[in-house]
This record gives structure tokens, C-alpha cells and sequence, in this order.
């Protein structure tokens, strides 16, 4: 079995699926839910706010820019695609083992 099968190469990087939990205490990476990486953010889902911070939060967790990072599925949803692009797979497991 995967164990992070919440996680796949893309030609441009990684597809990331993650399931957001907005207006958290802090902006933190909890492990896995439902084959999905669990954030939380302490943004609220409003106006677009939790969308703006959990790529701020995903760019600075994986050392990207901004520009690099973008919800291609999901934007109304706590069920989110996220690409990053120009991260190698290893690297982005290999950041994301303490948290499984």
C-alpha cells in the first residue's frame, strides 16, 4: 500500500490532494484524512482567504515561490488539488515522512 498516496508526480512537479480544515488555532500539517494530507490553516474559508493561505503556507513548507503553487481543483471545497510545480517527488516524501 501507498503510504502517501495523497501525493503523485506530475510533469511540472507534484499534485498534492489535501483536505483543508480553515479557522485552526495554527497553520500546521496534521498527517493524513481520508487519502488526503489534513492542513489546517488559521484563515477562515471566506473571500478566498483559506485558498490564499494554504498556498502561502505549501510555498513556505516546500521552500517555493508562490507563483510555483496552485489550487487546480477544489477552490470551493475543503477537498483540494494543489500542483507545485518544480519539486521532485523524493524531495517532497522526503518532507512529508514526519508527518505520517
Amino acid at each position: 500500500m501507498d503510504a502517501m498516496p495523497f501525493l503523485r508526480e506530475s510533469p511540472a512537479g507534484i499534485l498534492l490532494e489535501v483536505y483543508v480544515q480553515p479557522r485552526a488555532s495554527r497553520n500546521e500539517i496534521v498527517g493524513a484524512h481520508e487519502s488526503r494530507l489534513k492542513v489546517r490553516l488559521k484563515a477562515p474559508p471566506v473571500d478566498g482567504e483559506a485558498n490564499r493561505e494554504c498556498i502561502r503556507f505549501l510555498a513556505d513548507f516546500f521552500h517555493a515561490p508562490k507563483t510555483d503553487v496552485e489550487i487546480v481543483q477544489g477552490l470551493t471545497s475543503r477537498r483540494k488539488t494543489v500542483s507545485i510545480r518544480n519539486i521532485p517527488l523524493d524531495d517532497a516524501q522526503s518532507a512529508l515522512k514526519k508527518f505520517l
